[in-house]
């Protein structure tokens, strides 16, 4: 039974200095990495760990090696995507020792497990907010995926590709992505797509499969429909979504930290 982790949007900065001038990201991470640890004898063995983007704040070497080092604690393998606010070129670097990292171009990758494979997508856009899969992106999960002939599939990217009614977060979502929804309703075999960006627990469909956005490890995009409303951010508590293969696949949402308990409901024969 293969058990993925989905960790988002931690937004790295350096030593000294808070996210927004509000948030100070790297011990929230810590603390993820702490409860992941913590919950493997719960829900382990987990196969490995992906990032969905906004590894960093600013792309910068310093950030790369500090999410590094907080990362290394981290007790299963990990493999992350870019997102809007990494630098392709840094990221590249930073994770030039691990085999995933392809040495050009997109960060795009394949992993294949036991009864499951994780496409991993690079969808930044240099200079921009909002996301977009080009040409050789797009072929590259078509081939991936006809490779793969229906075997279940989870697709990772940075950027949603549905609106979720949070208007600043919407117009920086997956730009011109009829292509994608194309290629993954094609596909025969059960196929999930996962993404970041929103650092909020949302799922829609898109091209007939699941979509689900995960929430952030430090803070929240504020949950503000009005139009108009501004870019806000809440330090909401953080959380991580744990994706399974059972008789198909399944995600569960989990908060970071430790609460009080576990309590027996009834400590009688009621149990």
């Amino acid at each position: 039974m293969t058990k993925i982790i989905q960790i988002s949007d931690p937004h790295i900065v350096p030593h000294g200095q808070l996210a927004y001038g509000r948030v100070d990201t790297a011990p929230p991470l810590a603390e993820c990495v702490a409860t992941i640890n913590r919950m493997l004898p719960l829900i382990g063995p987990i196969d490995m760990a992906i990032v969905t983007g906004d590894l960093t704040d600013f792309g910068t070497a310093e950030e790369y090696r500090r999410f590094r080092d907080i990362m290394a604690q981290l007790e299963v393998p990990y493999q992350a995507v870019p997102g809007n606010h990494d630098i392709r070129d840094a990221m590249r670097a930073a994770f030039s020792d691990q085999d995933w990292m392809p040495k050009t171009g997109a960060i795009n990758w394949r992993h294949d497990l036991a009864d499951l494979t994780l496409i991993g997508l690079d969808s930044t856009v240099d200079g921009a907010s909002h996301g977009h899969l080009t040409e050789a992106t797009l072929a590259y999960l078509r081939e991936q995926l006809s490779d793969l002939k229906g075997r279940p599939v989870i697709v990772a990217l940075h950027h949603p590709p549905f609106l979720t009614g949070i208007e600043k977060m919407d117009i920086q979502n997956l730009r011109e992505s009829r292509p994608l929804a194309e290629i993954l309703s094609a596909y025969t075999g059960e196929l999930k797509l996962i993404c970041g960006h929103v650092h909020r627990n949302i799922v829609s469909i898109f091209g007939g499969v699941v979509c689900q956005i995960a929430p952030g490890t430090s803070h929240a995009v504020s949950m503000d429909q009005r139009i108009g409303a501004p870019n806000c951010l809440t330090k909401e508590p953080g959380g991580f979504l744990l994706h399974e293969m059972r008789s198909g696949l399944v995600t569960h949402t989990i908060p970071i930290g430790q609460f009080d308990g576990p309590w027996l409901f009834y400590s009688d024969a009621r149990e």
